[in-house]
């Protein structure tokens, strides 16, 4: 299993004006992050972005305006995760507050129709007879979908955020931030931050034309929009820079004011969050994967409908229904998981010696589902810290598959390595720098598990394969407080690139015991001190603790408040325990 490697962050300096009025630890921890000026933090909207920047913002703005003034028929063509939901629900709900009365949308069944606008689904969108289809979140690579809308007369309009090949559709305009060509700063925006922008330049344009003014409809208020805006940011894991934090808190102040959609409103509800207390990680662990739910095992329309409804209790049916299709998932994936550690364990018995495991990680079962091959990738690769794809029985003979790398490994790239070495054994593929998916010959596993190994084998150091948990250092006991743990809450949004503080310290375990099935809870003690301190480690290995012989730890942890019958107290939030 991984090694794991504690490092302090360096000390930078934090004597910058923003923080004269910063307590002194929130001061060192933005100074890590560059924070240098207030502007950094991300917190008013008149700092993001300008739209303009964005490749084909204009061409997309023109053919949508007219769409929307001819009152055209308009299909949105989603994508089946949390990303794909958010983006369809925005650019739905966006173009009807513009006047847009012939708008609906279409999300492929990854099961008859796999990813993104494929000529099928062309064909199943072409028979409510569109002028024009959007893409969110999809369509960069779908060469072939757009050209059959065009041959049907269809025009296509492409927004999306995954990297280009080396050919793009033949579409009316793709705006993307990570086109080659495009010159976009912000080039982590998701596909709902692209829908967002996309949206604000037409609010522009159809201001120009007067069109409001014309129909007497309100200015539209594209704010209303960021509590989902958020929820797809968050979820999809992209880099918070600037330019996601903004939009991030701005969502996030929205649903703490309770200003958030019924749906949204009423899965927090159902996963036991507050919403006057919210955090981007609430979303992250407790919305998004009730959402994906529907798209790993059923329909994403579910989740979509859930985002849409105006109604409470409508809107309280459909989380139930997202929140049992969550427990079915977690189900199917604990026996995955089980299946997949047995088959690593019985990989490193047969190894001799000084033998590792594989750099690369291929994994199959023909008994595995194919809508949750990519959390279990996922998390195989949290316990090996090594590239991993996890394969399930496709249509055909065929073998989908879905891939989570580590930092320093840019899967994408890699798998356009291993279809450059070896032409024909990838039949298609795509994705971004941490995650991508594939299509393979069930025929031709052991050969692209021995092909993609040599690419990352090639492409890594030794210290890329040891996972490092990066931290701020020590807090002192004084600073073990609620008021302190606030401090740290409210100074977000943190996420991925812009980490939620992760400080470390030597304790003294004072009590160890399970409670639920995989969790540690603890009493620890600061040994000058003599604060003791409760502490609770999720999911832990349980061929190592409990264990009553070790007597002092160091823990790397996040500083947090425990709410239990109405009583607050300070906890830390284990992250690793490594014995002293």
């Amino acid at each position: 299993m991984k090694t794991v490697a504690i490092q302090r962050r360096q000390n930078i300096d934090y004597s910058s004006k923003i923080f004269s009025q910063v307590e002194t630890p929130l001061a060192k921890i933005y100074a890590a992050r560059g924070i240098t000026d207030q502007q950094q933090l991300g917190r008013n909207l008149k700092e993001l972005l300008p739209d303009t920047g964005l490749m084909d913002i204009d061409k997309a703005t023109q053919r949508v305006a007219q769409a929307v003034i001819e009152n055209q028929k308009v299909i949105i063509v989603g994508d089946f995760d949390c990303d794909g939901a958010t983006s369809t629900a925005v650019l739905l709900l966006g173009l009807r507050m513009m006047g847009a009365g012939n708008v609906d949308y279409l999300v492929p069944n990854r099961f008859e129709y796999g990813y993104g606008l494929s000529p099928e689904i062309v064909d199943v969108a072409s028979q409510d007879q569109p002028a024009l289809i959007i893409t969110v979140d999809n369509g960069v690579s779908s060469i072939e979908g757009v050209d059959r809308a065009n041959q049907l007369g269809i025009d296509v309009v492409v927004t999306d955020h995954h990297l280009a090949g080396n050919e793009l559709p033949n579409a009316v305009a793709i705006v993307n931030p990570n086109r080659k060509d495009c010159q976009f700063q912000a080039k982590s925006t998701c596909g709902v931050g692209v829908v967002f922008y996309l949206l604000i330049a037409l609010r522009r344009e159809l201001l120009a034309r007067q069109w409001f003014e014309q129909k007497s409809i309100e200015q539209p208020n594209l704010a209303s929009l960021l509590d989902l805006v958020a929820l797809g940011t968050v979820a999809d894991v992209v880099a918070l820079e600037h330019n996601n934090r903004t939009l991030v808190y701005q969502g996030l102040q929205r649903i703490r004011a309770g200003r958030a959609r019924p749906g949204l409103i009423a899965l927090l509800e159902l996963a036991n969050r507050r919403l006057d207390k919210l955090v981007a990680s609430d979303l992250g662990f407790a919305v998004a994967p009730r959402l994906n739910a529907a798209g790993r095992l059923d329909d994403m329309s579910i989740g979509i409908e859930c985002l849409l409804c105006e109604d409470p209790q409508q809107a309280r049916e459909y989380a139930v229904t997202l929140d049992q299709l969550n427990l079915e998932r977690r189900g199917i994936e604990q026996e995955m998981q089980a299946q997949a550690l047995q088959f690593l364990s019985e990989l490193e018995k047969k190894l001799e010696g000084n033998q590792q495991l594989p750099t690369a990680i291929c994994l199959y079962n023909e008994s595995w589902h194919q809508g949750v091959i990519g959390i279990l990738a996922s998390r195989i690769k949290d316990k090996l810290h090594r590239p991993v794809i996890a394969f399930a029985p496709g249509d055909d003979g065929e073998l989908k598959g879905s891939s989570r790398s580590i930092s320093g490994v840019h899967l994408r790239d890699a798998l356009a390595d291993v279809n450059t070495l070896n032409p024909g054994m990838i039949k298609k593929f795509g994705g971004h720098a941490m995650a991508a998916g594939l299509t393979i010959d069930a025929s031709k596993l052991e050969a692209f598990e021995k092909a993609f190994d040599g690419v990352i084998t090639r492409s890594v150091q030794e210290e890329d394969l040891q996972a490092v948990l990066l931290t701020d250092g020590a807090l002192e006991s004084s600073q073990m407080t609620e008021t302190y743990a606030n401090l740290f809450r409210d100074a977000g949004p943190w996420g991925h690139s812009f980490n939620e503080p992760l400080f470390d310290n030597e304790f003294k375990i004072i009590q160890q015991r399970i409670v639920g099935k995989r969790h540690l809870k603890l009493v620890l003690m600061e040994p000058e001190s003599g604060l003791a301190i409760d502490a609770i480690y999720f999911n832990i290995d349980e061929q190592v603790w409990p264990d009553e012989s070790i007597q002092t730890v160091r823990a790397v942890y996040k500083l947090d408040v425990n709410e239990f019958r109405g009583k607050r107290s300070v906890q830390l939030m284990i992250e690793y325990l490594e014995a002293i």
